[in-house]
């Protein structure tokens, strides 16, 4: 798969994730259709471990963090789907913190990948830094919610429309062949690209 190709998946993943996770949470919110919604939420948990899977192998070992990030997010999520199937009142707690927590593990993940986004020359300067500055923004709102201040809403806003841009951007264009001024970025060790 070529590098442009990889990154419209992972365009595609990115904005998918945002449909499967809140319909997902939606519909597990109504007793008669928490299993519809907890299906989503797998699915959204499968989504977002591809994301890190197919980063890794765009990037090589600099989306080793990212990967992992990416991999405790979708386990953590899962963690929450199997609360949300108890249907316990005790819960719904559980399904909250193991919610902040993956967000939490996604944005540390995300920092070195934005980093290495821009020293690939893979995306503009402008839309890495908004994706550090959005992921670092989300792991302290994650943080916050954990010790009880309700401000992980807000602070997840700059993360998530830096996932929405830069979805909607990788679905349209991909990631391009020739990052940066015209030098081509060579293929991870190890991995190639067949086009």
């Amino acid at each position: 798969m070529s590098t442009r190709t990889i990154g419209r998946v992972i365009g595609m993943l990115f904005l998918s994730a945002f449909v499967l996770y809140g319909g997902g949470a939606a519909l597990a919110g109504s007793a008669s259709t928490v299993e519809a919604g907890a299906v989503l939420m797998v699915a959204n948990c499968v989504a977002v471990a591809t994301i890190g899977v197919l980063a890794l192998r765009m990037l090589g070992t600099d989306a080793v963090p990212y990967l992992v990030g990416r991999v405790g997010e979708a386990l953590l999520l899962a963690v929450g789907v199997v609360f949300v199937l108890l249907r316990a009142p005790v819960t719904d707690a559980a399904v909250d913190y193991s919610y902040q927590v993956a967000m939490l593990s996604l944005g540390i993940g995300s920092i070195p990948f934005c980093v290495a986004l821009r020293r690939g020359g893979l995306v503009p300067y402008w839309l890495a830094m908004w994706g550090l500055v959005g992921y670092a923004v989300l792991a302290l709102g994650a943080v916050a919610e954990i010790l009880g201040y309700a401000v992980g809403v807000a602070l997840s806003v700059p993360g998530g429309l830096f996932e929405l841009t830069f979805g909607a951007l990788l679905l349209v264009r991909g990631l391009p062949l020739r990052p940066g001024r015209g030098s081509r970025r060579p293929e991870p060790a190890g991995i190639a690209s067949v086009a």
